[in-house]
């Protein structure tokens, strides 16, 4: 995603609204609230071999309010640079020098198996179901797979990330899509409303995300939630992550 995108995104999303206070802005004098930076300011730690999009990423991120620790622009890099700042959450591209082919998901792997609390969001330039189920099946929670393009939607790039970093799960959209399109389960018993909400939960949303998404009451998103559960014979959890898991095990991923 070329800077000049996200730089245009940032100046048209209007980037403050969703977290409702104020930044300190680059280059620019404006209050903090610190009551809710602290809240809400993460450190994070980017591998993404693109110059342009590794700029970007990190200037959305400051101008949000986060701490880039550090960047890298290789899978080892990355990986000591981790070991180094113990982030709150890292930005790994799936494609990374040498190869190009999976170094920055292996990464992901490793920072996912060797600093559970690290919460870990992978980008990929194109739906590959592979990946994202692998990182999602090992440990789903405080994991994520979006696409790129999804990082000029501001609010919901940073969205993800913070769900991620609180230890929830993020699945793109699109992903999502390709995993219900080709389930080998009968979705068909579903209403259609029951599939909007499946596929919003396999995306990591919660109850109240869900209910917002719908303009419903939280009531009904329950009510969904309980039918969904009792016809495709899956036992609900009580954590976001965990209904993740269970619908890629029942669409057979």
């Amino acid at each position: 995603m070329p800077l000049s995108v996200i730089q245009n995104r940032l100046a048209s999303t209007g980037l403050l609204g969703p977290y409702e206070r104020s930044v300190r802005l680059v280059g620019e004098n404006h209050d903090v609230n610190l009551d809710n930076a602290k809240e809400l300011i993460m450190r994070v730690v980017i591998a993404e071999d693109s110059v342009l999009l590794r700029e970007g990423l990190t200037r959305l991120l400051t101008e949000a309010g986060h701490e880039v620790a550090a960047v890298a622009g290789d899978a080892e890099g990355f990986l000591r640079a981790v070991a180094e700042h113990i982030p709150d959450a890292v930005v790994v591209d799936v494609r990374m020098p040498p190869t190009f082919t999976d170094e920055g998901l292996r990464a992901a792997l490793v920072v996912r198996d060797r600093w559970p609390k690290v919460g870990v969001l992978v980008l990929s330039q194109w739906v590959e179901e592979r990946y994202a189920t692998e990182l999602i099946s090992g440990r789903p929670h405080g994991v994520g797979y979006l696409l790129k393009d999804r990082v000029a939607d501001v609010a919901e790039f940073l969205d993800a990330l913070t769900r991620v970093a609180d230890g929830g799960s993020a699945l793109d959209p699109e992903v999502v899509a390709q995993l219900l399109a080709r389930s080998r389960h009968p979705l068909g018993e579903l209403t259609p409303r029951e599939r909007e909400v499946l596929a919003l939960m396999a995306e990591g949303r919660s109850n109240a995300a869900i209910a917002d998404a719908l303009v419903v009451g939280g009531g009904a998103v329950e009510k969904h939630i309980n039918n969904i559960f009792t016809k495709l014979g899956l036992a609900p959890g009580d954590r976001d992550h965990r209904r993740v898991l269970a619908v890629l095990r029942y669409l057979g991923t």
